[in-house]
Protein backbone atom coordinates (compact mmCIF):
# COMPACT_ATOMS: atom_id res chain seq x y z
CA UNK A 1 0.00 0.00 0.00
CA UNK A 2 2.16 3.07 -1.22
CA UNK A 3 0.48 5.64 0.02
CA UNK A 4 2.04 9.49 -0.08
CA UNK A 5 3.02 10.48 3.77
CA UNK A 6 3.94 13.73 5.20
CA UNK A 7 7.95 13.19 4.34
CA UNK A 8 6.84 13.78 0.65
CA UNK A 9 5.18 17.32 1.05
CA UNK A 10 6.84 20.28 1.62
CA UNK A 11 4.49 22.09 4.08
CA UNK A 12 6.86 25.39 5.05
CA UNK A 13 3.92 28.23 5.21
CA UNK A 14 1.28 26.34 4.53
CA UNK A 15 -1.81 26.01 5.83
CA UNK A 16 -2.48 22.25 7.09
CA UNK A 17 -5.63 20.56 7.45
CA UNK A 18 -5.03 17.65 9.27
CA UNK A 19 -8.14 15.08 10.58
CA UNK A 20 -7.17 13.36 13.66
CA UNK A 21 -9.00 11.18 15.74
CA UNK A 22 -9.66 12.91 19.09
CA UNK A 23 -12.82 10.94 19.65
CA UNK A 24 -12.11 10.27 24.17
CA UNK A 25 -13.87 9.17 26.28
CA UNK A 26 -14.84 11.46 29.01
CA UNK A 27 -16.86 11.73 32.50
CA UNK A 28 -19.69 13.66 33.10
CA UNK A 29 -17.56 16.68 34.11
CA UNK A 30 -16.40 16.66 30.60
CA UNK A 31 -12.98 15.45 31.93
CA UNK A 32 -10.89 13.14 29.28
CA UNK A 33 -10.40 10.14 31.14
CA UNK A 34 -8.03 8.37 28.57
CA UNK A 35 -6.05 10.53 26.22
CA UNK A 36 -4.67 7.82 24.16
CA UNK A 37 -5.45 8.75 20.91
CA UNK A 38 -4.26 12.44 21.37
CA UNK A 39 -0.93 11.49 22.19
CA UNK A 40 -0.85 9.05 19.07
CA UNK A 41 -1.37 11.88 16.55
CA UNK A 42 1.73 14.08 18.73
CA UNK A 43 4.41 13.27 15.85
CA UNK A 44 2.28 14.01 13.14
CA UNK A 45 1.62 17.07 14.85
CA UNK A 46 4.66 18.25 15.94
CA UNK A 47 6.45 17.53 12.60
CA UNK A 48 4.49 19.54 11.01
CA UNK A 49 5.31 22.33 13.47
CA UNK A 50 8.98 22.12 12.96
CA UNK A 51 8.80 22.04 9.16
CA UNK A 52 6.90 25.48 9.41
CA UNK A 53 3.15 24.56 8.72
CA UNK A 54 0.02 26.23 10.19
CA UNK A 55 -2.44 23.33 11.81
CA UNK A 56 -5.54 22.98 11.35
CA UNK A 57 -7.17 20.05 13.57
CA UNK A 58 -10.33 18.73 12.90
CA UNK A 59 -12.08 15.55 14.74
CA UNK A 60 -15.42 14.52 15.66
CA UNK A 61 -16.64 13.52 19.43
CA UNK A 62 -19.33 11.07 20.14
CA UNK A 63 -22.53 10.58 18.07
CA UNK A 64 -24.42 14.42 18.81
CA UNK A 65 -27.64 13.39 17.56
CA UNK A 66 -28.98 17.16 18.27
CA UNK A 67 -27.54 19.77 16.57
CA UNK A 68 -25.00 21.21 19.26
CA UNK A 69 -25.00 19.23 22.33
CA UNK A 70 -22.31 20.42 24.42
CA UNK A 71 -21.12 17.50 26.03
CA UNK A 72 -19.70 16.59 22.58
CA UNK A 73 -18.01 20.01 22.26
CA UNK A 74 -13.86 19.86 21.45
CA UNK A 75 -13.27 22.33 23.90
CA UNK A 76 -11.62 19.85 26.65
CA UNK A 77 -9.59 18.46 23.63
CA UNK A 78 -8.11 22.04 23.71
CA UNK A 79 -7.22 22.24 27.08
CA UNK A 80 -5.04 18.85 27.17
CA UNK A 81 -3.59 18.97 23.60
CA UNK A 82 -2.06 22.82 24.36
CA UNK A 83 -0.60 21.08 27.62
CA UNK A 84 0.72 17.96 25.90
CA UNK A 85 2.13 20.11 23.10
CA UNK A 86 3.27 22.74 25.55
CA UNK A 87 1.78 25.55 23.54
CA UNK A 88 -1.13 27.40 23.33
CA UNK A 89 -3.98 25.84 21.00
CA UNK A 90 -6.70 28.17 19.41
CA UNK A 91 -10.16 27.53 18.85
CA UNK A 92 -12.90 27.48 16.80
CA UNK A 93 -16.64 27.53 17.41
CA UNK A 94 -17.72 25.88 14.62
CA UNK A 95 -15.47 23.69 11.50
CA UNK A 96 -16.78 26.10 8.95
CA UNK A 97 -18.39 29.21 8.56
CA UNK A 98 -17.45 32.69 9.38
CA UNK A 99 -15.95 31.29 12.67
CA UNK A 100 -13.71 28.75 11.26
CA UNK A 101 -12.75 30.71 7.68
CA UNK A 102 -11.14 33.75 9.87
CA UNK A 103 -9.49 31.96 12.77
CA UNK A 104 -7.83 29.91 9.98
CA UNK A 105 -7.04 32.98 7.44
CA UNK A 106 -5.21 34.61 10.84
CA UNK A 107 -3.63 31.27 12.03
CA UNK A 108 0.11 31.49 11.29
CA UNK A 109 2.83 29.07 10.76
CA UNK A 110 3.93 27.35 13.93
CA UNK A 111 0.55 27.90 15.02
CA UNK A 112 -2.14 25.09 16.47
CA UNK A 113 -6.16 25.59 15.64
CA UNK A 114 -8.94 23.02 16.78
CA UNK A 115 -12.10 23.22 15.50
CA UNK A 116 -15.21 22.31 16.50
CA UNK A 117 -16.53 18.86 16.13
CA UNK A 118 -17.23 18.00 12.42
CA UNK A 119 -20.01 15.65 13.40
CA UNK A 120 -22.32 18.91 14.62
CA UNK A 121 -22.83 19.27 11.11
CA UNK A 122 -24.87 16.13 9.37
CA UNK A 123 -23.41 16.49 6.13
CA UNK A 124 -20.43 15.42 7.78
CA UNK A 125 -21.29 11.90 7.69
CA UNK A 126 -23.44 12.09 4.71
CA UNK A 127 -20.32 13.33 3.01
CA UNK A 128 -21.63 15.58 1.25
CA UNK A 129 -19.20 17.72 -1.37
CA UNK A 130 -20.19 21.37 -0.75
CA UNK A 131 -19.10 20.76 3.24
CA UNK A 132 -16.20 19.00 1.86
CA UNK A 133 -15.52 21.98 0.08
CA UNK A 134 -15.76 24.55 2.68
CA UNK A 135 -13.71 22.23 5.18
CA UNK A 136 -10.89 22.11 2.31
CA UNK A 137 -10.92 25.79 1.91
CA UNK A 138 -9.42 26.51 4.74
CA UNK A 139 -6.26 25.06 3.66
CA UNK A 140 -3.75 24.81 1.29
CA UNK A 141 -3.13 20.76 1.64
CA UNK A 142 -4.55 17.77 4.22
CA UNK A 143 -3.08 15.13 5.89
CA UNK A 144 -5.26 12.33 7.49
CA UNK A 145 -4.14 10.93 10.56
CA UNK A 146 -7.33 9.39 11.88
CA UNK A 147 -7.03 6.16 11.08
CA UNK A 148 -10.06 5.21 13.48
CA UNK A 149 -12.60 6.85 11.13
CA UNK A 150 -10.96 5.27 7.85
CA UNK A 151 -14.10 2.92 7.68
CA UNK A 152 -15.65 5.44 6.98
CA UNK A 153 -16.48 7.57 3.81
CA UNK A 154 -17.30 11.20 5.83
CA UNK A 155 -16.52 14.40 4.24
CA UNK A 156 -13.29 14.73 6.33
CA UNK A 157 -11.49 12.08 5.22
CA UNK A 158 -12.97 10.97 1.77
CA UNK A 159 -15.15 13.72 0.33
CA UNK A 160 -12.16 16.48 1.12
CA UNK A 161 -9.59 14.50 -0.70
CA UNK A 162 -11.82 15.96 -4.19
CA UNK A 163 -10.76 19.26 -3.28
CA UNK A 164 -6.99 18.91 -1.43
CA UNK A 165 -4.17 16.63 -2.17
CA UNK A 166 -4.35 14.14 0.75
CA UNK A 167 -1.66 12.27 2.45
CA UNK A 168 -1.08 10.75 5.12
CA UNK A 169 0.05 11.01 8.74
CA UNK A 170 2.86 8.85 10.71
CA UNK A 171 -0.47 7.28 13.00
CA UNK A 172 -2.15 6.95 9.40
CA UNK A 173 1.56 5.31 8.05
CA UNK A 174 2.43 3.18 11.27
CA UNK A 175 -1.13 1.61 10.76
CA UNK A 176 -1.15 0.85 7.22
CA UNK A 177 2.41 -0.19 7.83
CA UNK A 178 2.11 -2.41 10.74
CA UNK A 179 -1.49 -4.26 9.48
CA UNK A 180 -1.72 -3.98 5.93
CA UNK A 181 1.84 -5.49 5.42
CA UNK A 182 2.15 -7.78 8.17
CA UNK A 183 -1.19 -9.57 6.53
CA UNK A 184 0.22 -9.28 3.02
CA UNK A 185 3.54 -10.92 3.96
CA UNK A 186 3.59 -12.07 7.71
CA UNK A 187 6.74 -13.85 8.81
CA UNK A 188 6.00 -17.20 10.50
CA UNK A 189 4.54 -18.95 12.49
CA UNK A 190 1.28 -16.82 12.30
CA UNK A 191 -1.25 -16.24 15.25
CA UNK A 192 -3.78 -14.82 15.23
CA UNK A 193 -5.86 -14.95 18.51
CA UNK A 194 -9.50 -13.67 18.54
CA UNK A 195 -11.75 -13.41 21.32
CA UNK A 196 -14.79 -10.98 22.65
CA UNK A 197 -18.32 -11.52 22.85
CA UNK A 198 -19.98 -12.88 20.01
CA UNK A 199 -18.92 -14.74 16.59
CA UNK A 200 -21.34 -12.70 14.40
CA UNK A 201 -19.03 -9.55 14.99
CA UNK A 202 -15.66 -11.49 14.11
CA UNK A 203 -16.64 -13.57 11.51
CA UNK A 204 -15.70 -11.87 9.12
CA UNK A 205 -12.03 -11.41 10.84
CA UNK A 206 -12.32 -15.19 11.86
CA UNK A 207 -12.32 -16.17 7.73
CA UNK A 208 -9.46 -14.04 6.84
CA UNK A 209 -7.43 -15.25 9.72
CA UNK A 210 -7.94 -18.18 8.91
CA UNK A 211 -6.90 -17.81 5.12
CA UNK A 212 -3.79 -16.38 6.16
CA UNK A 213 -2.43 -17.65 9.69
CA UNK A 214 -1.20 -21.19 10.52
CA UNK A 215 -2.75 -21.30 14.15
CA UNK A 216 -6.24 -19.16 15.76
CA UNK A 217 -6.76 -19.50 19.08
CA UNK A 218 -10.64 -18.73 19.76
CA UNK A 219 -11.77 -17.23 23.51
CA UNK A 220 -13.82 -15.24 24.91
CA UNK A 221 -18.23 -15.31 24.66
CA UNK A 222 -17.46 -16.12 21.25
CA UNK A 223 -15.67 -19.45 22.00
CA UNK A 224 -18.82 -20.72 23.60
CA UNK A 225 -20.44 -20.54 20.43
CA UNK A 226 -17.88 -23.17 18.99
CA UNK A 227 -17.68 -25.28 21.80
CA UNK A 228 -21.58 -25.54 21.54
CA UNK A 229 -21.37 -26.30 17.73
CA UNK A 230 -19.16 -28.92 18.50
CA UNK A 231 -21.64 -30.29 20.87
CA UNK A 232 -21.11 -29.52 24.09
CA UNK A 233 -23.82 -28.52 26.35
CA UNK A 234 -23.21 -24.54 27.23
CA UNK A 235 -25.89 -24.32 29.92
CA UNK A 236 -26.35 -20.25 30.96
CA UNK A 237 -23.63 -19.50 28.86
CA UNK A 238 -23.50 -16.56 26.06
CA UNK A 239 -23.90 -18.54 23.31
CA UNK A 240 -25.18 -17.84 19.55
CA UNK A 241 -26.57 -21.10 18.77
CA UNK A 242 -27.75 -19.70 15.18
CA UNK A 243 -24.23 -19.62 14.69
CA UNK A 244 -23.50 -23.22 15.08
CA UNK A 245 -23.43 -23.52 10.80
CA UNK A 246 -21.37 -20.58 10.39
CA UNK A 247 -18.73 -21.97 13.52
CA UNK A 248 -18.16 -25.09 11.69
CA UNK A 249 -18.06 -24.33 8.41
CA UNK A 250 -14.76 -21.89 9.72
CA UNK A 251 -13.79 -25.08 11.70
CA UNK A 252 -14.37 -27.41 8.33
CA UNK A 253 -12.45 -24.33 6.16
CA UNK A 254 -9.30 -24.60 8.90
CA UNK A 255 -8.99 -28.33 8.93
CA UNK A 256 -8.91 -28.46 4.97
CA UNK A 257 -6.06 -25.57 4.81
CA UNK A 258 -4.50 -27.07 7.70
CA UNK A 259 -4.79 -24.51 10.16
CA UNK A 260 -4.68 -25.09 13.87
CA UNK A 261 -7.98 -23.91 16.14
CA UNK A 262 -7.04 -23.70 19.36
CA UNK A 263 -10.68 -23.36 21.71
CA UNK A 264 -10.91 -23.35 25.41
CA UNK A 265 -11.19 -27.00 26.59
CA UNK A 266 -11.55 -26.08 30.38
CA UNK A 267 -13.28 -22.98 31.33
CA UNK A 268 -14.39 -20.63 34.22
CA UNK A 269 -18.02 -21.26 35.54
CA UNK A 270 -20.28 -18.90 37.38
CA UNK A 271 -23.68 -19.60 38.95
CA UNK A 272 -24.24 -16.07 37.98
CA UNK A 273 -22.85 -13.24 35.85
CA UNK A 274 -21.65 -10.83 38.34
CA UNK A 275 -18.37 -9.99 40.06
CA UNK A 276 -18.62 -11.94 43.26
CA UNK A 277 -20.39 -14.97 41.76
CA UNK A 278 -19.64 -18.52 42.65
CA UNK A 279 -17.39 -19.92 40.45
CA UNK A 280 -15.21 -22.99 39.83
CA UNK A 281 -13.11 -24.30 36.89
CA UNK A 282 -14.45 -27.57 35.11
CA UNK A 283 -13.81 -29.50 31.08
CA UNK A 284 -15.76 -27.28 28.83
CA UNK A 285 -18.01 -30.81 28.52
CA UNK A 286 -19.09 -30.79 32.06
CA UNK A 287 -20.59 -27.64 32.86
CA UNK A 288 -23.34 -28.51 35.01
CA UNK A 289 -26.80 -26.91 34.71
CA UNK A 290 -27.61 -23.20 35.42
CA UNK A 291 -24.03 -22.19 35.16
CA UNK A 292 -21.97 -20.52 32.94
CA UNK A 293 -18.71 -19.97 31.32
CA UNK A 294 -17.10 -16.41 31.99
CA UNK A 295 -13.19 -17.09 31.57
CA UNK A 296 -10.69 -20.10 29.84
CA UNK A 297 -9.42 -22.21 32.80
CA UNK A 298 -5.55 -23.06 33.68
CA UNK A 299 -5.76 -26.20 31.20
CA UNK A 300 -6.51 -23.38 28.34
CA UNK A 301 -4.69 -21.13 29.33
CA UNK A 302 -1.38 -23.84 29.00
CA UNK A 303 -2.66 -24.53 25.78
CA UNK A 304 -2.67 -20.79 24.64
CA UNK A 305 1.09 -20.46 25.89
CA UNK A 306 1.65 -23.51 23.87
CA UNK A 307 0.37 -22.35 20.66
CA UNK A 308 2.68 -18.85 20.71
CA UNK A 309 5.65 -20.31 21.94
CA UNK A 310 8.06 -19.35 18.79
CA UNK A 311 5.12 -17.52 17.12
CA UNK A 312 6.75 -14.83 15.06
CA UNK A 313 3.34 -12.74 14.08
CA UNK A 314 0.86 -12.38 16.04
CA UNK A 315 -2.78 -10.28 15.75
CA UNK A 316 -4.73 -10.38 18.86
CA UNK A 317 -7.83 -9.12 18.86
CA UNK A 318 -10.69 -9.17 21.54
CA UNK A 319 -10.91 -10.54 25.50
CA UNK A 320 -10.42 -14.24 26.46
CA UNK A 321 -13.10 -14.00 28.74
CA UNK A 322 -14.89 -11.56 30.96
CA UNK A 323 -12.11 -9.52 31.93
CA UNK A 324 -13.81 -7.43 33.69
CA UNK A 325 -14.70 -8.74 36.88
CA UNK A 326 -10.86 -9.64 38.40
CA UNK A 327 -12.30 -13.29 38.99
CA UNK A 328 -12.80 -13.74 35.49
CA UNK A 329 -9.59 -11.54 34.20
CA UNK A 330 -7.21 -14.59 34.50
CA UNK A 331 -7.08 -15.61 30.97
CA UNK A 332 -6.99 -12.54 29.11
CA UNK A 333 -4.06 -11.76 31.61
CA UNK A 334 -2.39 -14.78 30.53
CA UNK A 335 -2.52 -14.27 27.07
CA UNK A 336 -1.49 -10.72 27.35
CA UNK A 337 1.77 -11.72 29.48
CA UNK A 338 2.43 -14.77 26.89
CA UNK A 339 2.16 -12.30 23.67
CA UNK A 340 4.74 -9.63 25.84
CA UNK A 341 7.10 -12.92 25.75
CA UNK A 342 7.06 -13.50 22.67
CA UNK A 343 7.28 -10.27 21.13
CA UNK A 344 10.57 -10.27 23.89
CA UNK A 345 11.57 -12.91 21.80
CA UNK A 346 11.20 -11.51 18.10
CA UNK A 347 7.88 -11.51 17.28
CA UNK A 348 5.69 -8.97 15.79
CA UNK A 349 2.41 -8.32 17.65
CA UNK A 350 -0.07 -6.27 17.12
CA UNK A 351 -3.14 -5.55 19.16
CA UNK A 352 -6.67 -4.37 18.08
CA UNK A 353 -10.05 -3.82 20.00
CA UNK A 354 -10.46 -1.44 22.90
CA UNK A 355 -11.17 -4.46 25.64
CA UNK A 356 -7.80 -6.52 24.39
CA UNK A 357 -5.95 -2.40 24.76
CA UNK A 358 -7.54 -2.37 28.41
CA UNK A 359 -6.49 -5.91 29.29
CA UNK A 360 -2.97 -5.24 28.30
CA UNK A 361 -3.09 -1.69 30.16
CA UNK A 362 -4.38 -3.52 33.36
CA UNK A 363 -1.72 -5.90 33.38
CA UNK A 364 1.10 -3.19 32.65
CA UNK A 365 2.55 -4.67 29.53
CA UNK A 366 1.34 -2.23 26.60
CA UNK A 367 4.92 -1.17 26.27
CA UNK A 368 5.96 -4.56 25.48
CA UNK A 369 3.82 -4.62 22.45
CA UNK A 370 4.87 -3.94 18.81
CA UNK A 371 2.17 -2.20 17.58
CA UNK A 372 -1.37 -1.38 19.57
CA UNK A 373 -3.93 -0.22 17.16
CA UNK A 374 -5.84 2.98 17.65
CA UNK A 375 -8.85 2.10 15.28
CA UNK A 376 -12.00 -0.10 16.81
CA UNK A 377 -14.21 -0.72 13.87
CA UNK A 378 -11.70 0.24 11.58
CA UNK A 379 -8.55 -2.58 12.54
CA UNK A 380 -11.83 -4.97 12.81
CA UNK A 381 -12.72 -4.26 8.93
CA UNK A 382 -8.72 -3.86 7.71
CA UNK A 383 -8.19 -7.33 9.59
CA UNK A 384 -11.27 -9.12 7.44
CA UNK A 385 -9.51 -7.97 4.55
CA UNK A 386 -12.15 -5.13 3.51
CA UNK A 387 -10.63 -1.67 1.31
CA UNK A 388 -11.15 1.12 3.55
CA UNK A 389 -12.17 4.57 1.99
CA UNK A 390 -10.45 6.62 4.30
CA UNK A 391 -6.84 4.99 3.22
CA UNK A 392 -8.19 4.33 -0.51
CA UNK A 393 -8.73 8.14 -0.59
CA UNK A 394 -5.14 8.98 0.13
CA UNK A 395 -2.90 10.08 -2.33
CA UNK A 396 -0.71 7.13 -3.85
CA UNK A 397 3.05 7.55 -4.19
Amino acid sequence: MNKKTIRDIDVKGKKVFVRVDFNVPMDENQNITNDTRIRATLPTINHLLDNGAAVILACHIGRPTEAREPKFSTKPVQVRLAELLGKEVKWAPDCIGPDAEKAAADLKPGEVLLLENLRYHKEEKKNNPDFAKQLAALADIAVDDAFGVSHRAHASNVGITQYLETVAGFLMEKEINYIGKTLEDPKRPFVAIIGGAKVSDKIGVISNMIDKVDTIIIGGGMANTFNGALGHNMQESLCEKDKFEEALAQLDKAKKKGVKVVLPTEVVIADRFAADADHKTVKVSEIPAGWQSLDSGEASVREYEKALEGAKTIIWNGPMGVFEFDAFAKGTEAVAKAVAKATDEGAISIVGGGDSIAALKKTGLSEKISHISTGGGATLEFLEGKVLPGIDAIANN
